[in-house]
């Protein structure tokens, strides 16, 4: 039995299918965890949540914030992007069985000494400390005040106080990348660590980062690319950028790569 971690797959489930080959993928012997944003920017979102849902028994997922997108655009929460692809899921007619197994999705898994995010920690939490958050919030995603929660994840303006600290919770879990010269996630780069704005560090090289005694997995910064280190797996090597889809096999940590196919 292996157990693979794969990056962010955003809808391009022909090269999903590629890497599945690649790894000779057995749901019958292996296990697979996706570090989040299954969905969006490419052409077949629907897809990789069909074949997610088919084989959840054997799949670990943890929300990304395309993901969050999706559900919030399904409730009339967000209005459309520019870029997004998701019409095939909300057209779709098995729309309502996708997003409810998106919904019951956590934000992190951990098992043994591996914790899987989409984005990353702040750097003050423990493991226990971001356990604990990961619960709340899905406690939030899957209860009565679902939409109330969700609002607060939305457009400024739509939020609910009731839910600062989660919606604050749930973008550092989804979209840290980079944190300010005090130790506080900063959410609006995108580009490679070194174009960084003057103090700023990735949030898993912040020194004295409370998670360091556990290896971490994270998607979400394709300009990062992948990115091997000791106690870290950043995974998004930039497959909607036409790059490669990439996974780590956790028992030896061999990587595995299929090129772009859509």
């Amino acid at each position: 039995m292996a157990t693979y971690a794969v990056g962010d797959i955003q809808g391009c489930f022909r090269t999903f299918q590629a890497l599945l080959t690649r790894i000779e993928f057995d749901p019958d012997r292996d296990r697979l965890w996706l570090a989040g944003d299954l969905v969006n920017r490419g052409p077949r979102s629907a897809d990789v949540l069909r074949w997610c849902l088919e084989h959840e028994p054997v799949v670990r997922v943890v929300l990304g914030n395309h993901d969050l997108h999706l559900l919030l655009r399904a409730e009339g929460l967000r209005p459309k992007k520019a870029r997004d692809s998701l019409d095939d899921v909300l057209k779709a007619p098995d729309r309502g069985p996708l997003l409810a197994y998106l919904s019951r999705q956590p934000f992190l898994h951990k098992e043994g000494p591996w914790v899987m995010v989409h984005a990353g920690l702040h750097p003050g939490w423990t493991v226990a400390d971001a356990v604990e958050r990961a619960v709340v919030l899905r406690r939030h995603l899957q209860g009565p005040d679902r939409r109330a929660f969700l609002s607060a994840l939305g457009e400024a303006g739509r939020r609910d106080e009731r839910f600062t600290e989660a919606a604050h919770d749930a973008a550092v879990l989804t979209r840290i990348r980079t944190v300010g010269p005090d130790g506080a996630p900063r959410f609006g780069f995108a580009g490679p660590p070194e174009e960084a704005p003057p103090g700023h560090l990735p949030w898993f090289a912040w020194p004295g980062r409370a998670s360091r005694d556990h290896a971490l997995i994270f998607g979400h910064w394709a300009a990062l690319g992948l990115h091997l280190a000791p106690g870290v797996a950043g995974l998004d090597s930039g497959c909607v950028w036409g790059k490669a889809l990439s996974a780590l096999r956790l028992e030896d940590r061999a990587v595995f790569q299929a090129s772009f196919a859509d």
